[in-house]
């Protein structure tokens, strides 16, 4: 029968947070999901607040989900977008809203200011990642200069997952794998913080300690109980970055493994067994420790398609069916997919969405169709990215909302020729955090147990055509260039 304790994850995610309550036996007892917006106060601006975004969602879901389980719950994991900057004060009080991840691309000139300070080479070569809109440093360095009453007053440094921990346990935490993230100012290598460059980019903040996601850093305080309606002194885990938590939910966790999740933006996870720094991806640390991963990120991708659904006022379901049914190519569509600039692999934060071809004749069902497409011509550019900087596959997983319906993913196999398998459970980094905290209680959990694969998505005669249009949607851009970045300092200005 195994031990009829649950586990609690939880997962805060850009538009929404998702949790579930997990047996031994990696059955889902329960679910449960909160909506929630992004504020965008300027262009290129994405923030959430701490306290009525990711606070509020956890207390909810996790209110719901702890009367919702037959069993007492004996564990919780919590991972979130990453990385993120929320600077806070001496008692973990947020001092602004935090500061997301790349599709924030305010830091564009403190990028170049600290490539030029610490040298790209030397930044690579000990972080593992060229600075781009992913880091954290150069949003420090941003915030210390435009916010510098804030910036005097940080003393602590969080992201989603690890202000959830605090509020949680009282613990100041933060998992090494989200931590390698913040470049330049973590060690790849040596698995620490790099005091040298903390000290130039944040002085006076208080790094958190470093943990590994699968370790137990604290218990739930009699206060958070009180709060939560979570069991007091029950262990909580370090947690993590979404994405990562989303791939070990699917067993994404040996090298050659690659995760595609279709979520908002596009994130592709390949796991290594050493380090490959490069300058067009992201190399990190994996959520085991001994581990390393190389990814890849798209601005947009879900974000792309849930505009033009409120455009159109029709559903994803309607849009979905009737892109189904238009031809590849679109009809003579071919659209680029930087509408929030991009990240991967081509770190352009003034990038911007371009649609070629269009005339009368095309309607909602082409634009959704030539806007799946023009992801998946990104994944394909990503993918081609990651070979050249040494990654190998031995298999392609793909997770999130965007695998419903089946017509994205079969366009994404054609487009990029590969063979995508989906598992049975697709929530993602709520079901990963259940993993991550199983780990933590000593039950070693059978991943492909848990979350057998249930479908393989296999390259078509559309491949063909694919093959035509890939070589001009890589031509768009450099056609494009110089225009997208004039439009993009006029938006700036308005």
């Amino acid at each position: 029968m195994g031990d009829p304790g649950l586990v609690l994850g939880i997962d805060i995610g850009t538009s929404s947070s998702k949790g579930v309550l997990v047996d031994s036996r990696g059955t889902v007892v329960a679910r449960a999901s909160r909506r929630h917006s992004t504020s965008r106060p300027r262009p290129g601006w994405f923030e959430h607040d701490a306290e009525t975004v990711w606070w509020q969602d956890f207390l909810a879901l996790a209110r719901e989900l702890a009367a919702a389980g037959d069993h007492p719950i004996i564990g919780v994991s919590v991972s979130g977008i990453g990385p993120v900057l929320l600077p806070a004060d001496s008692s973990g009080k947020p001092l602004r809203p935090a500061i997301l991840y790349g599709v924030d691309t305010r830091a564009h000139h403190e990028i170049g200011e600290l490539t030029g300070e610490f040298g790209e080479e030397s930044i690579v070569e000990r972080g593992g990642s060229a600075l781009s809109s992913q880091a954290v440093g150069p949003k420090w360095r941003w915030l210390a200069k435009n916010e510098p009453g804030v910036f005097a007053r940080a003393r602590l440094f969080l992201m989603a997952s690890s202000y959830l921990v605090l509020r949680l346990t009282g613990e100041y935490v933060l998992d090494h794998h989200s931590a390698s993230q913040c470049d330049p100012m973590y060690d790849l290598r040596e698995a620490r913080w790099a005091p040298d460059r903390v000290a130039a980019i944040a002085p006076g903040v208080e790094m958190p300690r470093l943990a590994w996601p699968t370790e137990v850093v604290g218990s739930v305080t009699a206060e958070a109980a009180a709060e939560t309606g979570l069991p007091q002194g029950i262990p909580v885990t370090a947690g993590t970055v979404d994405a990562w938590a989303e791939a070990t939910s699917v067993g994404v966790t040996a090298p050659g493994d690659t995760m595609l999740m279709y979520g908002t933006t596009m994130f592709l996870i390949q796991m290594l067994s050493d380090p490959r720094p490069g300058r067009g991806l992201w190399t990190a640390r994996g959520v085991f420790p001994g581990t390393y991963s190389l990814a890849a990120g798209m601005a947009t991708s879900g974000a792309i398609t849930d505009w033009l659904r409120e455009l159109t006022g029709g559903d994803f379901g309607e849009l979905a069916a009737s892109a189904g049914k238009v031809p590849a190519g679109s009809r003579g569509l071919l659209m680029l997919p930087y509408f929030a600039g991009e990240r991967t692999p081509v770190p352009d934060p003034d990038a911007r969405g371009v649609i070629a071809g269009l005339t009368t004749s095309h309607g909602s069902a082409e634009l959704y169709r030539a806007a799946l497409e023009g992801t998946a011509y990104g994944v394909r550019h990503n993918l081609e990215a990651m070979r050249e900087a040494g990654g190998s596959t031995r298999r392609f997983v793909a997770v999130g909302g965007g695998t419903q319906g089946g017509v994205w993913t079969r366009i994404v196999s054609d487009v990029a020729r590969i063979e995508q398998e989906i598992p049975a459970e697709t929530i993602g980094a709520a079901f990963g955090n259940a993993v991550l905290a199983s780990f933590a209680l000593g039950r070693e959990p059978d991943i492909e147990a848990w979350n057998p694969i249930a479908e393989t998505v296999r390259p078509g005669a559309d491949a063909d055509v694919y093959d035509e249009f890939y070589p001009h949607y890589r031509a768009l851009y450099r056609s494009t260039v110089d225009i997208a970045h004039f439009l993009a300092r006029k938006n700036s200005l308005a």
